[in-house]
């Protein structure tokens, strides 16, 4: 066929998907398990599946994990979650080692700027539950960053690497906002919040802050604060007074940070693996990686588009709103784990 009829089956296709999905979704709840069944062969299955990075020796193998953006909660489905961080199926992955007896080892590759304090607490708890569980050992490869609560995630691996331009440490909690009350009054707009107690509003954006205010926050910071160094200190046997004494915010490179014990040795990824492999006798062992196991079809745009249509994958606008929620806005400050500020 020429080149026009090519583009005609293809519109024809395409229409033909889109009349399929739509009779679906106003067929009766019964036939929800044939619409499923539909869509797992159109974007493939949502559960994960290992695909082997280096080949070797199936019954001792080490998994790459990799944090790649902002650790903020929720995500995709597993078949769309290719676009940056996703925790729910990152978590899922954690998950997966936990129970599957042929994992050895976990190389952890991070490049993040850190993110949410439950996040961070999150992963970073699943991380020393497989390491004190299973006995795996953990190592973490540091890219071009690993801040705050990517250094966080990292602290209780057996052994740290970054680069000499890595951007590390940040090692703090910040809450971020603007206060525009003084603008609203020389506007004449007056806030009209209407509230049970004093402190229902702290952080607003729209009245002045009182020293009441400052010191709650300031008190919710500092716990969050003592058990980031608490998690520092126990994952780099080092006091607790040591960790504070290089944990006030400051960033770090990858030189800085070995000679403040914030990391073991200076490598790029491939080399940390490489001295994983030979310091816990894995030489051998087969390097996977987890993936969930969708079809061409889910990454094309029409397919991506499709997907939004029936609500399978969150659209532009919901995934910048769901940042927003995770991240915390100038009317609605969160604590964070995080490098930048907002």
């Amino acid at each position: 066929m020429n080149k026009k009829r090519w583009i005609a089956v293809a519109i024809a296709a395409g229409l033909l998907v889109v009349s399929m999905v739509a009779s679906s979704m106003t067929r009766p709840v019964s036939d929800e398990i044939q619409l499923d069944s539909f869509n797992r062969l159109l974007y493939g299955e949502d559960d994960l599946t290992a695909n082997v990075l280096e080949p070797g020796d199936e019954s001792e193998q080490i998994v790459k994990l990799t944090v790649d953006g902002t650790i903020q909660g929720g995500g995709s489905s597993g078949i769309f979650a290719s676009e940056g961080y996703d925790h729910d199926n990152f978590m899922k992955q954690l998950k997966e080692i936990e129970e599957d007896d042929t994992i050895k080892g976990v190389f952890l590759e991070v490049n993040s700027p850190g993110g949410g304090v439950y996040e961070s607490a999150e992963i970073a708890k699943e991380l020393k539950k497989i390491q004190s569980e299973r006995k795996i050992p953990l190592y973490v490869s540091m890219r071009s960053m690993a801040a705050s609560g990517g250094y966080y995630i990292s602290a209780s691996a057996d052994k740290i690497y970054a680069t000499e331009e890595t951007i590390t440490g940040s090692i703090g909690v910040i809450m971020s906002g603007l206060n525009y009350s003084g603008l609203l009054e020389k506007l004449g707009v007056e806030d009209t919040t209407v509230k049970s107690g004093a402190l229902k509003d702290m952080g607003s954006s729209t009245r002045p802050e009182t020293a009441e205010d400052q010191a709650v926050l300031q008190a919710y910071i500092d716990s969050a604060y003592g058990r980031f160094v608490s998690v520092v200190s126990e994952g780099r046997d080092m006091p607790e007074a040591e960790v504070k004494k290089i944990a006030d915010g400051r960033i770090y490179d990858g030189v800085q940070a070995k000679e403040n014990g914030l990391v073991d040795e200076l490598a790029f990824p491939d080399e940390a693996l490489a001295a994983m492999r030979k310091d816990q006798k894995l030489e051998d062992a087969q390097l996977i990686e987890y993936s969930a196991s969708g079809t061409g079809f889910a990454n094309t745009w029409f397919g991506s588009k499709l997907a939004e249509f029936q609500g399978i994958k969150a659209s532009e606008t919901n995934q910048i709103l769901s940042v927003l929620e995770n991240l915390g806005t100038a009317e609605s400050p969160k604590a964070m784990y995080y490098y930048g500020g907002e």
